[in-house]
């Protein structure tokens, strides 16, 4: 029996010599250690010896098991640490190469637009809220003073999801909201911005487009209040110079409404291509909110008033930066987009 250990042993420790890699390791491991091994199959014949026998041979099997266990181990460690530095070697990169440079990408128009006017609005103790795109009748149109059959829906060409659902042609409706969510009655003063849609698709309209809406509802609102907020909007987003021109206008949610002018930017109110001749470039819409509409949103008209304006943002990014066509704003087309790595206050983009 001490015969055939020893030559397990010289055999197992022939075999650990001459492996290669670690799947012959285990197949060495598992041949002389394993549950069938030839140690194991030692172990169990010693149901054979005498009881003299026994712990002799137990002990000297567990040495020879301890030793070849020892080696294998030590050879997988050493396996293990050159298969770590062969990958190190093949994953190895120059970092003194010169890099791939990235493309960098830069804030599309729109989001320049709707950043300033918050960072604006919100410096003026403004908040800013939002709603839903698909809207219903009730807030797109009847809480605006617009009830079923009134013909200045017919101004708003709509995509109807059925009778009762659209996809609100205005960002007023989030006005509605917001003074119904007003449960106290309290002073509102608020700016929303986001898609709108309508029936349009040319050079100058878009079937999808962006609005921003301004709403203040307080005591004794009137209309130097609006007139002096927008020329410190207008300012702002076109320039100190611009000067503002009120026009008379028809909107159902204010009264009095007017449509408001900018002097023209490209030539200082002296008449261009761009302002058709007339220094004056048309630029959004704005009013004293109509009674009707301050009862219908919980408001006592005869404690409260307010005012409202709204303009495209699209139209705004177009003004701003001499755009055309504003299917240039959805087109993603990387060399127009490329344009707006510059600074906004270079103003210089063109395309």
């Amino acid at each position: 029996m001490k015969k055939k250990i020893e030559e397990i042993r010289k055999l197992a420790k022939d075999s650990i010599a001459k492996v290669k890699d670690l799947q012959g390791l285990e197949a060495i491991r598992v041949k002389f250690l394993g549950k069938k091994g030839e140690l194991t199959s030692v172990l169990r014949g010693m149901g054979a010896l005498t009881k003299e026998e026994r712990p002799i041979i137990g002990e000297l099997v567990n040495k020879v098991r301890d030793e070849l266990e020892e080696h294998i181990q030590k050879l997988e460690s050493d396996f293990k640490q050159k298969q770590l530095e062969e990958k190190l070697e093949k994953e190895k990169i120059d970092v003194t190469l010169p890099s791939t440079k990235l493309k960098r990408g830069s804030k599309h128009p729109i989001n320049r637009i709707v950043e300033e006017i918050e960072d604006l609005f919100v410096s003026m103790g403004y908040d800013v809220v939002d709603g839903p795109e698909l809207e219903t009748d009730e807030y797109c149109f009847e809480r605006l003073n617009l009830p079923k059959g009134h013909p200045a829906r017919d101004m708003q060409d709509s995509f109807y999801v059925n009778t009762e659902y659209l996809l609100r042609t205005q960002t007023s409706a989030v006005q509605a909201r917001a003074m119904m969510a007003n449960e106290e009655k309290t002073p509102i003063r608020i700016i929303c911005h986001g898609k709108t849609y309508r029936r349009d698709d040319d050079a100058t309209h878009s079937h999808q487009f962006g609005q921003v809406e301004g709403l203040v509802i307080d005591k004794n609102i009137s209309l130097a209040d609006l007139k002096g907020t927008l020329e410190v909007f207008v300012k702002k987003m076109l320039g100190q110079n611009s000067r503002l021109r009120f026009r008379p206008s028809y909107f159902p949610f204010t009264e009095p409404s007017y449509e408001v002018d900018v002097s023209c930017f490209k030539c200082d109110g002296k008449g261009c291509n761009l302002c058709k001749q007339t220094g004056w470039i048309e630029i959004l819409g704005s009013g004293i909110v109509h009674p009707n509409v301050l009862k219908m949103n919980g408001y006592d008209p005869d404690k409260y008033s307010g005012f409202a304006f709204g303009t495209g943002l699209d139209r705004l990014a177009m003004f701003k930066y001499g755009i055309t066509d504003i299917r240039l704003l959805y087109a993603n087309d990387v060399r127009f987009l490329n344009q707006f790595d510059r600074k906004d206050e270079e103003n210089e983009i063109k395309y």
